[in-house]
């Protein structure tokens, strides 16, 4: 069975470039990630194929036309790579969020002119998170194509109140279930019901306390209105990556939530740091064959072009 990354970040140089040529400040570390440097990690560890987005922080600066740039030049080197490296690599498109047209406009590129595999969000762009309502024509438009859209966190647009903890320590695991919490109770998830969703990072703090979040329609009949299958019931149709969370404790929550069959490897390159070995994840304490699935049997779901073109 073949090991597959189902996230994994690239920074195309193109677009570092024209970051400093517009002298643009992320906010965030920007390290080398490029194919070669990846592919090199991926020989180390056995990872026969990964599945790529743009790291964090996207590309919104607060100008729709340069958040439309700089989506079809970060997507078109997406789509050249997945293009010469077909059983290598599979792309996920960046979109120009909160533009909606702009983003109506770039999934109709990404899918039907470069033949891209899927869509990567963010929790929130800018204050807006996904579910929010003025972003529904974006959802139905993936709904229609039955898409794979993996969700990664963003900070919020609120100061943390522990600012000296990196964000990702809090803040990303907690906007997740942000996120999770809006795309049920907006009635997203019932609306939407073909969208292959993964969540980063086992889905931060979602399933922990998904009892919890299921409880608030208990207590508000308009969210039960929007959610009438019950939360937890659209979050065991989600799919939970173990970048930066591969460890048996966190694997505990999703397993009992959803199932080891929901569960796919990441490894959240190049911000990981990965074990010495061969084993990028030596502590899931999983047996052979449920490893066999998180390790690649499971994400054939989400991208199967990518499955097949390893079978080959």
């Amino acid at each position: 069975m073949p090991r597959i990354d189902a996230h994994g970040h690239l920074i195309p140089e193109r677009y570092r470039a024209e970051l400093e040529r517009l002298e643009l400040e992320t906010g965030y570390p920007l390290p080398p990630a490029t194919p070669e440097i990846f592919s090199g990690l991926m020989d180390s560890y056995g990872i026969d194929a990964a599945v790529v987005s743009l790291s964090p922080p996207g590309v919104w600066f607060g100008d729709p036309g340069l958040a439309r740039e700089l989506s079809r030049l970060v997507n078109e080197e997406t789509a050249a790579l997945v293009r010469e490296q077909p059983a290598r690599f599979a792309g996920l498109a960046t979109l120009p969020l909160p533009d909606v047209e702009g983003a109506l406009a770039e999934i109709a590129y990404a899918y039907d002119e470069l033949g891209l595999d899927g869509v990567a969000l963010l929790s929130n762009v800018d204050g807006t998170y996904v579910g929010d309502e003025a972003w529904d024509p974006v959802f139905d438009e993936l709904e229609r194509r039955g898409a794979y859209v993996f969700l990664h966190p963003i900070q919020p647009a609120t100061p943390s109140p522990m600012p000296q903890a990196p964000v990702w320590v809090q803040e990303f695991p907690f906007d997740t279930t942000r996120a999770v919490t809006n795309l049920i109770y907006s009635g997203t998830m019932a609306r939407c019901p073909s969208i292959r969703l993964q969540l980063a990072h086992l889905g931060g703090t979602a399933p922990f306390i998904a009892h919890r979040i299921g409880e608030w329609a208990g207590r508000d009949p308009s969210r039960a209105e929007a959610a009438p299958e019950g939360a937890l019931t659209y979050m065991r149709r989600m799919w939970f990556d173990t970048g930066l969370s591969n460890n048996p404790i966190a694997l505990a929550a999703v397993r009992e939530l959803a199932g080891v069959e929901r569960i796919v490897f990441g490894t959240d390159w190049p911000y990981a740091v990965l074990p010495a070995g061969n084993d990028p994840s030596p502590e899931l304490g999983l047996g052979a064959a449920e490893r066999a699935l998180v390790d690649g049997a499971n994400v054939a779901a989400l991208v199967p072009r990518l499955a097949d073109a390893l079978s080959k």
